[in-house]
C-alpha cells in the first residue's frame, strides 16, 4: 500500500497556509518538515495548517503538526489548524492538543480570525 500525501501552499496576508490532502505519516512527514522553512510566517502573522483533506494522521504526523507551531513561534509568529477532521479533532481532544494549538471550521475562519484581533 503507497502512503500518498498532496501539499499545497498558497499566501495571505495572515501568512503562509499549508493544505494537507492524503495521509501524514511515518512515510509522508518528511515531505511537510522539507516544506516547513519555505513557510515562515513574518512576526505576528501566522502559518495556518489547513487539514480538511488529511485522510490519517498517525503520532508521527502528531510531531509534524508541534514541529509546525515550533517553527512559526520561532518566527514571532502562531500556528493555527484549520478544518481539522473529527477523526483527528477526537486525538488532539484525548491527548490535549486542542488547548495548544486554536482551531477554526476552515482556512478562511482562520484569517477572518487573525484580522480581528486588537493590536
Amino acid at each position: 500500500m503507497t502512503k500518498h500525501l498532496t501539499l499545497r501552499t498558497r499566501t495571505t496576508p495572515a501568512g503562509p497556509v499549508l493544505e494537507l490532502i492524503g495521509e501524514l505519516d511515518h512515510h509522508t512527514a518528511p515531505e511537510v518538515r522539507a516544506v516547513l522553512p519555505g513557510l515562515t510566517p513574518r512576526t505576528g502573522q501566522q502559518l495556518v495548517l489547513d487539514l480538511g483533506g488529511l485522510a490519517f494522521c498517525d503520532s508521527t504526523g502528531i510531531t509534524v503538526l508541534i514541529t509546525a507551531r515550533n517553527h512559526a513561534l520561532a518566527a514571532d509568529a502562531t500556528v493555527v489548524l484549520a478544518a481539522v477532521p473529527a477523526h483527528l479533532g477526537r486525538i488532539l481532544r484525548i491527548v490535549g492538543l486542542d488547548q495548544v494549538f486554536a482551531i477554526h471550521p476552515t482556512a478562511q475562519d482562520a484569517e477572518t480570525a487573525w484580522h480581528t484581533v486588537p493590536d
